[in-house]
């Protein structure tokens, strides 16, 4: 019973964090594997996935209400990160997921220097390409980033919001909510494929997920409330979470 209350108050911070610029898996996944040491890691995946779709679900809905989307792109990130993300989540028990970390690592050092250095970057929404061109980033972001969700996982929000705005020019807080809108599409993909393969521990996976939900309803409010200075803020810090996390995995974790 202890064990559950303590992963319900991370699948909470979790839900929080993630809602408004990503991340949240560098929160709930370290929990579910602290918490649950002898279970098998596509059973860990499993429930951390059935509990992030409820939290990205009730986030993306909320933005979906207050923040003006484009969905003719969205959508087709949407798809593509769908189909890649359960391609994604169907490798994992093929290929060891932890030998993507070093060039994980590097990539968020990129957009943490960047984003950092860059002081009116997602500031503006700009257009930056049109037509045919937007249209094939827009599945290009979704087919790469579903694919990571699906086969690994942690900062894929923040990746989705950084390409958003750097490859498509959108602000911050339109950014947050399209990632949330596309998260949630690589989510259900996997959560399928681990409810489809037995790889979730609903006893545990249900309880957290009504905790990530109002996380996220909380952390998106705040997020429209405060604007994209708020959320740029805030992304700078998880992401520099991120590499910390990833660096101390990579050179003092066990290999």
């Amino acid at each position: 019973m202890t064990q559950l209350f303590f992963l319900c108050i991370f699948a909470f911070l979790a839900g929080f964090i993630d809602s408004i610029v990503g991340g949240g898996g560098l929160i709930q996944l370290p929990a579910l594997l602290v918490f649950l040491p002898n279970t098998a890691i596509s059973l860990i995946f499993g429930t951390n996935k059935l509990s992030s779709i409820a939290g990205t679900s009730a986030a993306a809905i909320h933005y979906c209400q207050e923040v003006k989307i484009n969905w003719s792109i969205v959508l087709i990130s949407t798809v593509s990160a769908f189909t890649f993300s359960f391609i994604g989540a169907s490798t994992v028990s093929i290929i060891n997921p932890t030998l993507m970390r070093p060039l994980v690592l590097l990539l968020l050092i990129a957009v943490a220097i960047y984003t950092w250095l860059k002081k009116d970057f997602g500031f503006q929404n700009i257009t930056k390409v049109q037509g045919s061109k937007q249209s094939l980033y827009a599945a290009i972001i979704g087919t790469s980033l579903g694919f990571y969700d699906g086969f690994f996982g942690p900062g894929t929000g923040s990746f989705l919001i950084f390409a958003f705005i750097g490859i498509l020019g959108f602000d911050f807080l339109q950014a947050s909510a399209s990632a949330k809108v596309v998260n949630f599409s690589t989510n259900l993909a996997a959560t399928i494929y681990f409810a489809a393969t037995n790889h979730i521990i609903y006893s545990i996976a249900l309880p957290m997920a009504a905790c990530n939900v109002i996380g996220a309803v909380i952390g998106a409010k705040l997020a429209i409330a405060k604007g994209s200075a708020f959320v740029r803020i805030l992304f700078i810090a998880v992401v520099s979470l991120l590499i910390v996390k990833l660096a101390y995995d990579i050179f003092l974790g066990e290999n």
